[in-house]
């Protein structure tokens, strides 16, 4: 065997190793950033990590005033359409004098949360998302993420954090 032969041969292995490492880092990275869609999150006394995440998919064809059972809240209107059933449950073991619970969607989506202490809606808070910050109880709260247009559905992200 030639020194040349010996240095392709080499030369491969090598290359071959390196797509290997760069492939499995990269897919353990995949993994930390994608999320469960429709998940539900408990948040007891370590909040862990911070922001959580949840993503799921907006929309759906009943009004939000029916699910929130009036037309406005103190956080804001219930507007847009939303599924019958919450896309999440959010239980918190304590009470937590600061906590935003932000959505990010590239479309026009609202919120509705149901919890011990009402009922929030809150819709183009920053843009075209919803954002809900403030004192809550513990206690269980039901999310719905909905669309502002009938029939229309777009993925987003949740994000809560306890940091202001």
């Amino acid at each position: 065997m030639t020194k040349s032969l010996i240095y392709q041969k080499i030369k491969l292995s090598f290359v071959i190793c390196v797509i290997a490492i760069a492939f499995s880092s990269n897919a353990a990275k995949a993994q930390e950033i994608l999320l469960p869609m429709f998940g539900d999150v408990t948040i007891g006394n370590q909040f862990s990590p911070d922001p959580m995440k949840m993503r799921g998919m907006s929309g759906g064809s009943t009004p939000g005033k029916s699910i929130a059972g009036r037309r406005d809240t103190p956080t804001g209107a219930c507007t847009g359409f939303f599924d019958q059933k919450p896309d999440h449950t959010l239980h918190l073991n304590r009470k937590f004098d600061y906590l935003k619970l932000k959505v990010s969607s590239p479309g026009d989506t609202a919120l509705i949360i149901k919890g011990p202490d009402g009922i929030w809606c809150n819709d183009d808070f920053k843009g075209k998302n919803p954002e809900i910050v403030g004192e809550w109880l513990p206690g269980k709260y039901e999310l719905w993420l909905g669309s502002f247009v009938k029939g229309e559905y777009f993925p987003y992200t949740i994000e809560i954090t306890e940091v202001k």
